[in-house]
């Protein structure tokens, strides 16, 4: 396999299924949304279902169709439709304290999918929980607590601190994604090109 075609794997123009799969991924976190949010602590920080959503979505479908997912959703969240959990808009979201959060999903997804594609083509649940850790809350976590002390005057430290009230959901959601990606890709191999295989023809 010549080295353009390796490239074209990885970095080539969207097919239709790729696009289909992640507009699938798209509506799982509208359909993630619908359950609403629940707001504890001070920080207005709400918990959802849907960085559970991100989660699967790098992990399922990888870095690529992953972000093509997230872009996909957040471009109509954006546009209007009241697709965010709570109902509310991506121009809603953008304008709250927490709209850190929300711009994290996208540098998330392709964290868990880059890590995700290392890993393949072997899905092991340990390094995939281990891994939508470091994608799904670390990397979140750092975009929100960054808008929150540009859009609050909470020292760097308070607003890290806000997180810690979510840990524990977000570590179920970490487990549950890894187990459940981990089922797919068991049934559905393939949905990931391994990054060491698509190197090897470069």
């Amino acid at each position: 396999m010549s080295a353009q075609t390796s490239k074209s794997r990885r970095f080539g123009r969207i097919e239709s299924r790729d696009l289909t799969q992640a507009a699938v991924f798209a509506g799982l976190l509208a359909a993630l949304g619908l359950p609403g949010t629940l707001t504890i602590g001070p920080s207005g920080v709400p918990i959802t279902l849907q960085t559970l959503g991100v989660m699967l979505a790098g992990s399922i479908l990888g870095p690529r169709k992953g972000a093509l997912a997230i872009a996909l959703f957040a471009t109509l969240a954006i546009a209007g439709l009241p697709i965010l959990a709570g109902g509310r808009t991506g121009l809603v979201a953008l304008a709250s304290p927490t709209a850190g959060f929300f711009v994290g999903w996208f540098p998330a997804v392709i964290v868990i999918g880059l890590l995700t594609a290392l890993m393949m083509p072997r899905y092991r649940v340990v390094w995939g929980i281990g891994i939508n850790i470091v994608g799904g809350m670390v990397v979140i976590y750092l975009f929100g607590t960054a808008g929150l002390m540009l859009r609050t005057d909470l020292s760097w430290w308070a607003a890290l601190s806000t997180n810690g009230i979510y840990i524990p959901g977000d570590i179920a959601k970490a487990v549950l994604c890894g187990f459940v990606a981990a089922q797919v890709h068991r049934a559905r191999p393939g949905l990931i090109t391994p990054w060491r295989t698509a190197r090897t023809h470069d």
